[in-house]
């Protein structure tokens, strides 16, 4: 009897001990899936700008010199609207960011929220409402430089999110903007004036693109507002 005993009190402890390391284990599970998830939050706004004294030295830096022809320029030598993985172009990726509230299919496509452009302080409810804007145009780009460069760095500007040069906008405010350059258009919210002046000096800095006489002295006045 005492052994019988014995045996059931070990069958007993191998129970409670199986029990606590499945317990043990499923915390420890659900807190790596945690960590795992918590590890690459997704963008909540495009990546900050260069402070305007940042921007200043860069506008400094950049080649003075006149825009380049035109001869040869189309957008689909600018491979845009990439994979960006989840099942995201990248049109889709910065809806998803620039927006509130977004909620998406399977498909990425937005099924709902709302995208405040920040030219004009719009606020709309359809991702059809929405363009997402080159700061520099790629026809401007492609004036100041990259009309030489390989296709691939093409693409990689027309999609780089690490920068901030893509953004979600009121449509036919981007349709009136166009290919024109800070001497030519700038967005009617005049306090985005600065933000928009520290993007597009970082988007020229990194690609180390040109930049004409009438087109510097409007970003050092626009800097002049930050």
């Amino acid at each position: 009897m005492a052994h019988k005993h014995r045996t059931t009190l070990t069958l007993y402890a191998r129970r409670r001990w199986s029990a606590l390391f499945a317990a043990l284990a499923a915390a420890l599970g659900g807190l790596l899936v945690a960590v795992t998830l918590g590890a690459s939050p997704a963008a909540a706004e495009p990546p900050t700008p260069p402070s305007a004294s940042e921007a200043a030295t860069m506008l400094g830096d950049l080649t003075e010199k006149g825009e380049g022809s035109m001869d040869g320029y189309s957008r689909e030598k600018f491979p845009h609207w990439a994979d960006q993985g989840d099942n995201c172009n990248t049109r889709e990726a910065v809806l998803k960011r620039d927006g509130k509230g977004v909620e998406t299919g399977s498909d990425c496509y937005p099924t709902k929220g709302s995208w405040t452009s920040p030219y004009d302080g719009e606020t709309w409810t359809k991702p059809s409402d929405l363009d997402i804007d080159h700061v520099v145009p790629l026809a401007e780009s492609w004036r100041s430089g990259a009309s030489g460069w390989t296709q691939d760095k093409r693409k990689e500007l027309a999609n780089n999110l690490k920068i901030a040069q893509l953004l979600a906008v009121t449509d036919n405010v981007n349709q009136e903007k166009g290919d024109k350059d800070p001497a030519e258009w700038m967005p009617s919210e005049s306090g985005y004036h600065c933000t928009y002046a520290r993007m597009w000096i970082w988007v020229k800095h990194t690609y180390d693109m040109t930049a004409d006489s009438q087109e510097k002295a409007a970003l050092k006045k626009a800097l002049g507002t930050c």
